[in-house]
């Protein structure tokens, strides 16, 4: 919503939608007057119902986007082919490393010196998907879970509004396993161990 704003995108955010009644992002949003509105998934006895109860919300908005964000459920394979080539999910690491939950304990039990986070289109394969942007922190003597997962996030923030206005403004298309960007700019972010971009 902030870079939205302050770069001028030519979009608008349509709503929040969350599974979970208590999420940080439903408050914020209301706040900045974006509706609303939960889907619990614990009111559901099968996937394929909440997430055809989720669809059904989100196309009450026709979004050209969905942005994932926190979204820690997997989603049919059905659901996932009804906004083929138009979701986004952020997730905490250089995919293909260390897909689904605990990736900074994945990444320190592994000894990688380089960790970091990917914006990827969305496919059945968990965590998997065309990779529209990466940014790499570097691995550092001390670090434990918290303190590294800490720095991804800050780089999440830096690469996921880029690969979202990308999007928007109609530079992205999918090439087989891989993202074009036209015109080309870097599709990638080092950061140094304070976590800011170099």
């Amino acid at each position: 919503m902030r870079a939205c704003a302050r770069e001028g995108w030519p979009a608008r955010i349509r709503a929040v939608i969350s599974n979970r009644p208590d999420a940080a992002g439903l408050g914020f949003a209301a706040a900045n007057g974006i509706e609303t509105k939960v889907v619990d998934h614990r009111q559901f006895d099968q996937r394929d119902s909440f997430d055809a109860a989720l669809a059904q919300e989100i196309d009450r908005f026709e979004p050209d986007l969905v942005v994932l964000a926190g979204f820690m459920r997997v989603l049919t394979d059905a659901f996932v082919a009804k906004y083929a080539g138009r979701m986004l999910n952020v997730h905490p690491s250089l995919l293909p490393c260390f897909p689904g939950l605990r990736t900074h304990q994945q990444a320190l039990d592994a000894g990688v010196r380089v960790h970091g986070a990917s914006v990827h289109f969305v496919t059945p394969t968990l965590d998997h998907g065309p990779i529209v942007a990466q940014a790499a922190v570097p691995v550092v003597a001390g670090d434990d879970a918290a303190a590294l997962a800490t720095r991804v996030l800050k780089v999440e923030h830096d690469i996921y509004p880029r690969a979202v206005r990308w999007f928007i403004e109609g530079r992205l298309s999918i090439e087989g396993e891989r993202v074009a960007l036209t015109p080309s700019e870097p599709q990638w972010l080092f950061a140094d161990i304070a976590g800011e971009g170099a």
